[in-house]
């Protein structure tokens, strides 16, 4: 499934209930975010085991408070709403940190 995106709080927990999802914490005003995004479609593509979220932290606070999200960009993958792993406290990542992670994931 491509990127889910502008989906409101009660649409993300409704989501995450089944299924492999990667929640990627984002918001318009982080740099660090600026940096891994253009990397982002090219790694979404590639990892399409995991239906991919985005989840604006602004926009999404309810669900970034939920999972406990102190910086951004963060990652967390998801199977049938139990977390399997989370990646980043709010510093700079590279794609390559990112597909790291993801292929770290068991």
């Amino acid at each position: 499934m491509s990127n889910q995106a502008n989906l409101t709080n009660e649409e993300i927990f409704d989501a995450i209930k089944t299924g492999k999802k990667m929640l990627f914490f984002t918001a318009g005003w982080c740099p660090d975010c600026a940096f891994v995004k253009p990397a982002m479609p090219e790694i979404m593509k590639k990892y399409d085991q995991y239906d991919w979220i985005t989840v604006d932290r602004d926009d999404n606070l309810e669900v970034a408070q939920h999972f406990g999200i102190m910086g951004i960009p963060s990652f967390i993958a998801l199977e049938d709403g139990k977390e399997l792993a989370r990646f980043g406290k709010g510093e700079r990542h590279t794609p390559a940190e990112v597909e790291e992670f993801i292929q770290s994931i068991a």
